[in-house]
């Protein structure tokens, strides 16, 4: 470190000494200019040193004034070479100012002021040839170190990214060039870059330039378009990396350190979501809220939204210490006028249920606490019966006790003609809440959607695990396919959906097209900048217990009602009353309790009181 501060020191000395040589060699030029002529022996005379020695206290004063040694060469622009003429015509002035304050003999007013643009004129161009040799020194040793990179997008964002790069990161990246669309920019150039082509070139510059990294700097373009652009530089294998939106780039100027690496979800281009937030406020404000599962991957989101439309009080309760913990700090550090309450429990106890609710009496409810892997419910599948059906079960009895305006179920795609235990507990879910709104006040409402995007237990944060690992990328079948939705999306849904209900609805969000898991594999391999089955390989390993290799929204005895919102829909309501409940309740109660029972004679019963449920050999 002190190497490296004499070496500033040292290079601070040296420029002092040479801006002295140039305030003296500026007055000899400007005396020469003025008498026009070559001989330098008439010029030593008493009034030239007196102006010399006056000059170089002036001009070192000002310069040192201005702090303009602190400036790193290297790294100098426009505003600090303003800053040099500044100072130089000050300079001049004050010495011709001291001049006749103090009677001392000078050089003529003319010389005077030709001799400070000389030295202003002088001293920038030094400074611009150090910093050129600088500049091309690094850039000559950094060459085979600097990646080479292209820009998407010849606007705005692009211009910044272009200014950040040549005035700090000049040693890390080449620009090789800019590609946009916009044929009224073709051949053209930007702050020195030129525009090589659109997006149909983006394949062949990448193999032809050897291009290392693509920043994708286009900050307002819709859904679609961009969809298609990044799936084009993902079949390049160079690594990719995006810029925010429109409104995170207005709001923050760095615009380098926003720069991220491009998710899956930017692939999948689903379009934003447009919510009527009015209705869900009126249902949230100044009431209290109370989510089961709030540490889970849906749950804490339904917090984090929740919160947003200004509840009075919030009950976050779940069995998990650790992720409970997490979302109420968030919370409380985000919402300090919201009372954050969070609770350890299970859905299974109906005791420490109802001495929630009976202290807290919450206007709404989201259920959203369930176990929810597919294998491991295989597995263990009364687990499933007794957290997610009697869950469910416990909670909704205690919205009815305590008159609880609306309670709403999130359920799953799983649920649509089960071929697994989880599958069917959550169809069971959906019966106990629809029976209960028939004989309720409380207005009960389920939620069906997909996978979700970055959960618990999504393949896509397995993945990226076993692609950091270098593979294999494991995927169970070539053909599987699933419905995906990012969990801020499938949330929103989730709020606007409960604004529609009446009670007894199964409301369906629109997951848009299936997506095969394979596909998605390759995806996320080549947005790491890697080959699939050359640098990561993808092993299929076989369906495991209970998974299909489609999934499906609706039962086939449902039909789908429209809503005001183009992504909701709305099941026909099941015919199934209490009575016709409790007989399938007390089939599952013996079950749960028959301590001997084999998996198989669980999913009988199951079957029994579930018809749509059946094995994937079935």
């Amino acid at each position: 470190m002190s190497v490296i501060i004499n070496k500033m020191k040292l290079t601070k000395l040296i420029l002092f000494f040479i801006d002295i040589f140039v305030i003296v060699i500026s007055y000899v030029i400007a005396k020469l200019f003025m008498i026009n002529s070559i001989v330098i022996d008439n010029y030593i005379t008493e009034t030239s040193i007196n102006t010399i020695i006056i000059a170089i206290i002036v001009y070192e004063f000002f310069l040192n004034l201005f702090e303009v040694y602190k400036n790193i060469t290297i790294y100098e622009s426009a505003k600090e070479y303003f800053g040099y003429a500044l100072v130089c015509m000050t300079s001049c002035n004050v010495v011709f100012l001291l001049a006749m304050i103090f009677n001392i003999k000078i050089v003529q007013p003319k010389e005077n002021l030709l001799a400070g643009i000389f030295t202003a004129i002088i001293m920038i161009f030094y400074r611009v040839a150090i910093k050129f040799m600088l500049t091309n020194k690094i850039t000559i040793k950094a060459e085979n170190e600097r990646k080479n990179l292209l820009i998407i997008g010849a606007g705005e964002a692009g211009t910044e990214v272009i200014k950040n790069i040549k005035s700090s990161l000049i040693t890390s990246y080449n620009i090789v060039g800019l590609i946009d669309d916009d044929v009224k920019k073709e051949h053209c150039k930007i702050n020195g870059v030129k525009i090589l082509g659109n997006k149909n070139n983006i394949v062949k510059i990448c193999k032809e330039r050897k291009i290392d990294i693509i920043f994708f700097a286009i900050s307002n373009i819709d859904t679609k378009r961009k969809k298609e652009i990044l799936s084009i530089c993902q079949e390049t294998g160079v690594k990719l990396r995006i810029l925010p939106g429109i409104q995170d780039f207005i709001m923050d100027k760095n615009i380098m350190q926003n720069l991220r690496d491009v998710e899956i979800e930017d692939i999948l281009g689903r379009d934003p979501i447009v919510l009527d937030n009015s209705n869900i406020k009126e249902l949230i404000q100044n009431n209290t809220i109370l989510i089961t599962g709030a540490g889970g991957s849906i749950g804490s989101e339904l917090c984090r939204q929740i919160a947003k439309y200004e509840p009075k009080e919030m009950i976050l309760f779940d069995i998990y210490e650790n992720n409970l913990y997490d979302i109420e700090l968030e919370l409380k550090a985000n919402y300090d006028k919201i009372k954050i309450n969070a609770i350890i429990g299970s859905v299974r106890d109906k005791n420490k249920l109802e001495k929630v609710f009976e202290q807290y009496k919450p206007y709404l409810v989201f259920h959203a606490a369930a176990h929810k892997h597919v294998p491991l419910m295989e597995t263990s599948p009364l687990e499933a019966i007794k957290n997610n059906v009697f869950g469910t079960y416990n909670v909704a009895n205690c919205c009815d006790k305590y008159n609880v305006k609306r309670c709403v179920l999130i359920s799953t795609d799983k649920a649509v003609n089960p071929t697994n235990i989880m599958g069917a507990t959550k169809r069971m879910c959906e019966m106990v809440i629809q029976a209960k709104n028939k004989v309720s006040k409380t207005e009960f409402v389920a939620v069906r959607f997909g996978n979700v995007l970055g959960s618990n237990g999504s393949v896509v944060p397995l993945f990226k695990k076993q692609i950091a690992k270098g593979g294999p990328v494991t995927v169970t079948h070539k053909d599987i396919t699933r419905f995906f939705m990012t969990i801020p999306e499938a949330v929103q849904l989730v709020l606007q959906a409960i604004t529609y209900a009446k009670g007894g609805e199964i409301f369906v969000l629109d997951m848009g097209e299936p997506v095969k898991i394979y596909d998605l594999a390759v995806s996320l391999i080549k947005l790491s900048g890697l080959q699939p089955d050359i640098d990561i390989p993808i092993k299929i390993t076989g369906l495991r217990p209970g998974e299909k290799l489609y999934e499906e929204i609706l039962m086939s005895e449902e039909g789908l009602k429209s809503t005001e919102h183009s992504k909701i829909f709305i099941a026909k309501p099941s015919k199934i009353t209490m009575d016709d409940l409790e007989k399938k309740l007390d089939v599952l109660r013996k079950t749960i309790e028959d301590e001997h029972i084999e998996i198989t004679k669980i999913k009988a019963n199951m079957k029994k009181v579930v018809p749509t449920y059946k094995e994937r050999n079935e």
